[in-house]
This record gives C-alpha cells, sequence and structure tokens, in this order.
C-alpha cells in the first residue's frame, strides 16, 4: 500500500467545479491584479474569522514581513520568536533588519513558551512572535498579558493554523483575535491552500490595515505616489479566486484530519517510544501536522521504515533556527535552547490529510507498532 504525506490531487477532484469556473472567468476578463476577486475574498476571511481587516499578500513569509515593518522593526530593535519553526519566521525578521531574539519551547506542545519569550524581551524588544506550530495555538492568553505588561506588539505567526481555536477565560478565540496581528500562509500544503504561494495579515487595528495596504504595493495608496519604501507583494488574483472557492471546504477538512489525529492517538496508544501529540483541553487543532515524538534516537530508524513500507514521513524541523548558519552572527551556540534542539533529534510527522482511508492509516499505525515489535 502507498500512504503518501499529502496528496493534494484527492482535494482539487473534489473541488474542481468550484475552482475552475472562477478561473476561467478571471482569464476570459483578463484580470489578474488586485480588484474585486480579492476584496471579495478578504472581506470573506473577516467574517470567517471575526475580524475586521483582512490584507492579502504575495506569500506566507510577506504577511510576517509587512506586519514587522508595519510595527516600525528595523536597525536597533528586536523580536521574540521561537528557533523551533520554519525560517521564514526568523527570516522575515532579518529581512526588516531588525534581531531575531529567540526563546525555548514548551516540549510537550512545540509552541513558544510565554516564560522564556518574556525573559527573552528587553528596552530594545518591539515584537513577540508566538508560533501556532503544527496547527495548534500558543497559549494567547499568557501571551496577550505579556505583550501588555511589556509594551510590546503580539504578532501572531497562524502560517499552519488557520481557524484554530483556543479557549480563553471560558470563550473560543480563533488565530487572529487576540494578537495585534497575525499572518496566514496559502502555500498549497496548508489547510487552506492556494495554487502556488500567497499570503495574508490580519488586524484588529484600522490604521495598521491601512499601512499594510500601503506597504504591499510599493508603499502607496494612490499610483505613481508613495509615502514610504514598501514591497510588491500583491495576493495574486487568481490565487484569490482559488481560495475563495476552498474556504467554505476549510471547516471539514479540518474535521477530517482531527478526525484521523485521533485514530492515530488511539492506534499508536502504549508504544513507549512513541508520544503522539499533545493538545491541550483548551485547544482545538486544525492539525496541519500530525507530529510524533520518537524516543531513545530511533526517530530516523522509524522515518527508513515507514518509507520502505510506502508511507511518507517528514521532519519539521531537522536544525533549530539558533543553530543555522545564516544566523551564526546572532552568537547563539548549541544547548541554549534545550528543548528545541531534542524535538529536532525526535520529532517525526505522519499523513494526515483528510482524504486518507481507514485502511491507509490503520496501514501506518501497524507499521509502526511492528517496527517497535522487531
Amino acid at each position: 500500500m502507498n500512504v503518501p504525506l499529502l496528496d493534494l490531487t484527492l482535494q482539487y477532484r473534489g473541488i474542481s467545479t468550484d475552482v475552475m469556473p472562477e478561473l476561467l472567468t478571471l482569464i476570459d476578463e483578463q484580470r489578474f491584479i488586485l480588484g474585486p476577486v480579492v476584496e471579495r475574498f478578504e472581506r470573506e476571511v473577516e467574517t470567517y474569522l471575526d475580524v475586521p481587516h483582512a490584507i492579502g499578500c504575495a506569500s506566507g513569509t510577506d504577511a510576517i514581513l509587512l506586519a514587522l515593518r508595519a510595527y516600525d522593526c528595523g536597525r536597533d530593535t528586536e523580536v521574540v520568536t521561537s528557533p523551533f519553526t520554519f525560517f521564514a519566521t526568523a527570516g522575515a525578521i532579518h529581512n526588516v533588519g531588525a534581531r531575531p531574539v529567540f526563546a525555548d519551547i514548551d516540549p510537550d506542545t512545540f509552541n513558544l513558551d510565554p516564560a522564556a519569550a518574556e525573559a527573552a524581551v528587553t528596552d530594545r524588544t518591539r515584537v513577540v512572535m508566538p508560533v501556532h506550530l503544527f496547527g495548534q495555538m500558543a497559549d494567547m492568553a499568557a501571551f496577550r498579558a505579556l505583550a501588555d505588561r511589556r509594551g510590546v506588539k503580539l504578532l501572531e505567526d497562524a502560517a499552519q493554523a488557520i481557524a484554530a481555536r483556543q479557549r480563553v477565560n471560558g470563550e473560543w478565540i480563533t488565530t487572529g483575535s487576540l494578537g495585534d496581528a497575525c499572518a496566514f500562509s496559502f502555500f498549497p500544503t496548508k489547510n487552506l491552500g492556494a495554487f502556488g504561494d500567497a499570503g495574508m495579515t490580519v488586524t484588529q487595528d484600522a490604521d495598521t490595515a491601512e499601512r499594510l495596504r500601503k506597504l504591499r504595493v510599493h508603499g502607496g495608496r494612490q499610483m505613481y505616489h508613495h509615502e514610504e519604501v514598501g514591497y510588491n507583494s500583491r495576493l495574486d488574483t487568481l490565487q484569490a479566486a482559488v481560495l475563495s472557492a476552498k474556504l467554505p471546504h476549510l471547516r471539514g477538512w479540518s474535521d477530517g484530519r482531527r478526525k484521523n489525529a485521533a485514530f492515530y492517538d488511539q492506534a499508536l496508544a502504549g508504544i513507549d517510544e512513541v508520544q503522539t501529540p499533545v493538545v491541550s483541553a483548551d485547544n482545538e487543532s486544525i492539525y496541519n501536522q500530525y507530529t510524533l515524538r520518537v524516543r531513545g534516537g530511533r526517530r530516523d530508524a522509524l522515518a527508513d521504515h515507514l518509507r520502505e513500507k510506502g508511507i511518507g514521513s517528514g521532519v519539521y524541523y531537522p536544525v533549530p533556527l539558533h543553530l543555522q548558519e545564516c544566523f551564526e552572527y546572532l552568537g547563539y551556540k548549541e544547548g541554549q535552547f534545550p528543548e528545541s534542539e531534542l524535538a529536532c533529534r525526535e520529532v517525526l510527522s505522519l499523513p494526515v490529510f483528510p482524504e486518507l482511508t481507514e485502511a491507509q492509516l490503520a496501514y501506518v499505525a501497524e507499521s509502526i507498532r511492528a517496527f517497535f515489535r522487531a
């Protein structure tokens, strides 16, 4: 049996009749840059997430970068974030001229530890940026309190977690609710994925939204008039059309991922060397990834075993950001963030996309159990 880590062709087969008419209309009309289709998708996201302002852009990386620029991050400023995440989180900080400052993660959720983050805040800190890794929200009540207490902006990196939920003070909130701004990626592998690169920043603040709209179009709202130097980071109209057609399916796809995750949780219970994902009772993960911890130094051997069985898996991420060659100038050393470093040695993500059959899920689980029985 073959079980890929992800198969987007199965998703497309179920929505092609929704997507293709939208694309063909745009091609017939030759409308490709911004316009009413992009605006429609932005309004749909605002309604879906119950946020007042959604601003589309070219990628999830740019969604972070534009927000950092909107908060005047640059020379002599710092941004506190996690070393255990995709490179774009820290890369965007560097590319606006600010200094990435890392703090360690919670070993259960893999998310930035609020206490560690606060310990890293200095008088140069402009933004604290928790990452909602693998589809589970970080502790937003703690981060909101931190940001208010220390007088810094709170930027959510929700590239992997659109519409994940968390219960705060008895009420369910979603990504973008408590941060000053929140960045999303619509990379094709995300729960809501485009047909290429695409991203979005949402915010509660009208002034921030206005600046984001300027920054994505070379720093001005009126053509040939530029109030500051911005970027060419518009959300392609074709991508907005794809995402608009897909958005009504998002909740069902995320429910499917949660169902598959629950299957694995039960099927893999009791294996001493394996820790299945830990999701707080106050969190509802969307499981962009289903990520195990494999103890005892056997992660790579298990990945090899699964490959031999025709099962895809992934290591997100093999090297923490503070040990990446390009960040040597920051002066971090091995051992400074032990939980992040240990996670890099132990994590292994399994197929969890919603179109998986129960037979495929059972095959994956039994292949893992057989590996540890051998």
